[in-house]
This record gives structure tokens, C-alpha cells and sequence, in this order.
């Protein structure tokens, strides 16, 4: 599955205006906690004083802080303690897509739980379940299930995304190419049906995908304002997912749309 930008070029970036640039630069340090000036210099393809001046205003808005070389996001360490995640909105809408998403898995199933907030909403209804074996490299969602007696809860090793809760890197990707699992629960920054599914920064790409071939249905869990959403990087198109969870937020065109392409639609109300 081929990794790059959210148009299928690699000079997507080229020739955004500054606004829309310095948006997709914080969305990038909201999913990996900080960046390197020289990465997102290549990434956007503009110059290193460019992307200097970029981080200078989102440091003036209090976003992010500049250090040497790069950022980091702005502030980190309340968040990582309280084990909230980044991103908290719409969540009436990811409850209601958890819930569904939820009632899908039986007793003894052995799933896959990607990280995120959806993916979040999804973990703290299966409780009641018995004799499951979850596999996520989501440290909130680990802590969650893993005092549930009679679960076995697995996640790999790898670097710690603090923005996600998650964990991510090489050793994370191999590990999630040597086990199988009935069921993936997925997460999103934006989904369409001309670019498929996009993510913030290129650095999860691998993973997703070996967490895709890694299951025998993959269910996407995103809520009705990621579509037509596009972030930086593309994973690969929508034959990737079976089953498409959201709520009712989606118009009637775009259902029929993703129906019309194979995909299974469930509507959480």
C-alpha cells in the first residue's frame, strides 16, 4: 500500500497559503506530539525559514512550543496524567458510534482496537463482554480493558505518541504483521470517497496497514464530520474497509455513495 500525500502527489503541499499550511503543520504536531523543522521543510516543501516563521505564530497562539530544530505540542503532561486524549469533540457522536460499533463484538472474540477517541468510545462499552482478547497499542484503552477479569489484553512495544495514548515505530508495525484477529476497530483523521482514508503525519501509515491485513473485517469507526475530510497523508483507498460506522450527521448522498461502493454502512442514532 503505497504512503503519500492526500491527493496521490507527492507536491500536494505545494502552493498552500500560509494559513491552511500552519493548520495542517499543528494537526501534524497534535498526532505526534512534536516536529522537526527539516521533516516538515521536506513534507510541504517549502523552505526551513518558512516553516520557522509558521511555528513562530503557532507558538504567538499558544499551540505549540519552539525548541531547537523543531516543536513540541502545547501543554502535554496534564493531559498524559489524566490519560485524556487530545481530541474531544463531537463526542456525543463518537459515544453513539462506540455503542454500535460495541454491540458488533461477542463473547470470546479475539479484536483489534486501533487509538483514538472513537476507537476510546468503543473500549469502555465492551466491560460486560467475557473471555475477550483485545489487541491495541492504545496504552488508555489497555488500562481500560486489562482490569477486566477474564480478558487478555496484548499490546506491542514502540515508541509513545503522548497526544494518543498510543504507541508507534518499527517494532510496533512487525508486531502487528505476525498476529491475526477476527475483527480491526479503525480510526480516521478524514475519509472520502475519492482519496480514501488520510491521516495527520506519515509516521502511523505502516501501521495502519499492517493492522488492516492483520484482520478479517475491518470496521472504520469515525463520526459524520470526517467526511470529505482530508488530512496530510493517505493510507489507500476505501476497498480497504468493510463496514463504515458513523452517526447520523451523514447526508443521504454521501450514504448511498459509500453503499454504492461496497461498503457496508451502519448509522448510529
Amino acid at each position: 500500500m503505497q504512503q503519500h500525500s492526500a491527493n496521490g502527489r507527492g507536491d500536494a503541499m505545494v502552493g498552500l497559503l500560509s494559513e491552511p499550511r500552519r493548520r495542517r503543520i499543528l494537526e501534524w504536531i497534535q498526532e505526534e506530539g512534536a516536529a522537526r523543522v527539516r521533516d516538515l521543510a521536506a513534507a510541504f516543501q517549502v523552505s526551513e525559514a518558512t516553516i520557522r516563521q509558521d511555528l513562530e505564530r503557532l507558538e504567538t497562539e499558544g499551540l505549540i512550543t519552539r525548541e531547537h530544530g523543531g516543536a513540541f505540542l502545547n501543554p502535554v503532561s496534564p493531559q498524559v496524567g489524566a490519560m485524556t486524549l487530545h481530541h474531544q469533540e463531537n463526542m456525543d457522536k463518537k459515544a453513539r458510534i462506540g455503542a454500535l460499533a460495541a454491540s458488533l463484538v461477542k463473547n470470546n472474540e479475539t479484536i483489534i482496537l486501533d487509538a483514538g477517541t472513537t476507537t476510546t468510545e468503543v473500549a469502555m462499552r465492551l466491560t460486560g463482554r467475557k473471555n475477550l482478547t483485545v489487541i491495541t497499542n492504545a496504552l488508555n484503552i489497555g488500562i481500560v480493558l486489562g482490569s477486566v477479569p477474564g480478558f487478555a489484553v496484548h499490546m506491542p512495544g514502540g515508541q509513545f505518541k503522548a497526544p494518543t495514548l498510543s504507541l508507534s515505530g518499527d517494532k510496533c508495525v512487525e508486531y502487528f504483521r505476525s498476529i491475526f484477529a477476527g475483527k480491526l476497530f479503525l480510526a480516521t483523521a478524514g475519509v472520502s470517497l475519492d482519496t480514501g482514508l488520510t491521516y495527520p503525519s506519515f509516521a502511523d501509515l505502516e501501521l495502519k496497514e499492517a493492522m488492516i491485513k492483520a484482520a478479517s473485517h475491518v470496521y472504520l469507526v469515525a463520526d459524520s464530520t470526517k467526511i470529505n475530510k482530508l488530512s496530510f497523508t493517505r493510507l489507500g483507498a476505501l476497498d480497504v474497509i468493510h463496514t463504515f460506522i458513523t452517526d447520523d450527521g451523514i447526508s443521504d448522498a454521501d450514504a448511498k455513495a459509500f453503499e454504492n461502493r461496497g461498503i457496508d454502512l451502519l448509522i448510529a442514532k
